[in-house]
C-alpha cells in the first residue's frame, strides 16, 4: 500500500481547477505500473514521487497522461509539490523547493498562500508556418488569429492568439483536422478592468482521444513567455482558464527579473492508500 492523494490545482475551492492524481512513496513501481495507473485515474495527469537522483532537488517526480510520460507539466509539479508538503516533508529552503523532473530542476516558491512555479525553457519556439492547419483544427478562419507561436516546453504546444476572450470562448474545435497537433492553446484578452486580463483554453490530442484540459500550468507558462516579452501582456497578470468546462481556474504569471513564474492555489480534496 502506498500513501495517494488528489489535490484540485489554480483554485480555491475543491471541484473548480484541474484535478491531479499523486502517488507517494513510489520507489519500486516500473513505467508499465506507472502508465497503467495514469490510464486507470482517467485524469490529465497523474504523478509518482521519488526521492531526488540530483543532490540539488528536495524530490523527483515522474509526470503521466492516459497514455504517455511528460517531461513537464504545470498543474502536475504545483500539485506534487502541494502533496509533498502536505505529507510533512521540508525543503531544504523554507521558501523554495527543488523539484526533479524530465525537463530538470524546476523551482517552485512559496507566493503567499499560493505556490508558484519557474517556467522551464522552451524546447521549440517561433512561428507557425501554416495558420491554414491550425486554423482549420481550431474551425476559424487564419483572419480570426491574431498571432500564433510555437510555445512548447515539453507537452508539444502551439499557441494561438485570438482578438478577445468571448472568440476563445466561441471555439469549437475540429479535433479531426489536427493532425500532428498534440496540442493546442488559444488565448485572447479580457475587456480591460476585470479579475483576468485573458481568457485561456487547451485542446489536446493525446492519441485517439481528443479533450479540452481544465486549467494548464505549461501552456500559461509558454504564453507568458510569449507575451510579455512580446509587449502583449503586461509583467504581472492572471488567466482565466476552465470556464467553458465550469470550472474557475486562475492562474498568477509574473516576470520577476526576466523570468517567468507561474502561480495558482492548491486544494487536497482526496486522501488515503492505494494497493499499488
Amino acid at each position: 500500500m502506498r500513501t495517494f492523494s488528489q489535490v484540485d490545482v489554480f483554485t480555491d475551492e475543491l471541484t473548480k481547477g484541474n484535478a491531479l492524481a499523486v502517488v507517494h512513496d513510489a520507489e519500486g513501481l516500473t513505467t508499465e505500473q506507472m502508465q497503467a495507473f495514469a490510464n486507470w485515474t482517467n485524469l490529465a495527469e497523474t504523478t509518482f514521487l521519488l526521492p531526488p537522483a540530483d543532490p540539488a532537488a528536495d524530490y523527483r517526480v515522474r509526470i503521466f497522461t492516459i497514455s504517455r510520460e511528460l517531461p513537464f507539466a504545470g498543474h502536475p509539479t504545483l500539485g506534487s509539490a502541494h502533496a509533498w508538503l502536505e505529507a510533512g516533508n521540508t525543503p531544504r529552503d523554507p521558501g523554495l523547493l527543488v523539484q526533479e523532473c524530465g525537463a530538470g530542476l524546476v523551482e517552485v516558491r512559496r507566493d503567499g498562500s499560493r505556490l508558484a512555479f519557474a517556467a522551464p525553457p522552451l524546447v521549440r519556439s517561433g512561428p507557425v508556418d501554416d495558420l491554414e492547419a491550425l486554423a482549420a483544427a481550431l474551425a476559424i478562419t487564419p483572419a480570426e488569429i491574431a498571432g500564433a507561436q510555437w510555445a512548447d516546453n515539453g507537452p508539444g504546444w502551439v499557441a494561438v492568439l485570438l482578438h478577445s476572450a468571448e472568440a476563445v470562448l466561441a471555439v469549437r474545435p475540429d479535433y479531426a483536422r489536427f493532425g500532428a497537433f498534440t496540442g493546442i492553446g488559444v488565448v485572447g484578452p479580457h475587456r480591460a478592468g476585470g479579475e483576468a486580463a485573458f481568457e485561456v483554453r487547451a485542446f489536446v490530442n493525446e492519441g485517439e482521444r481528443f479533450e479540452e484540459d481544465p486549467v494548464t500550468g505549461s501552456l500559461n507558462a509558454a504564453i507568458a513567455q510569449w507575451l510579455i516579452p512580446a509587449g502583449i501582456a503586461q509583467q504581472r497578470y492572471v488567466a482565466a482558464q476552465g470556464t467553458a468546462l465550469g470550472r474557475r481556474g486562475r492562474l498568477h504569471l509574473d516576470q520577476v527579473e526576466g523570468r517567468i513564474w507561474v502561480g495558482g492555489n492548491t486544494v487536497l480534496g482526496i486522501t488515503g492508500q492505494v494497493a499499488l
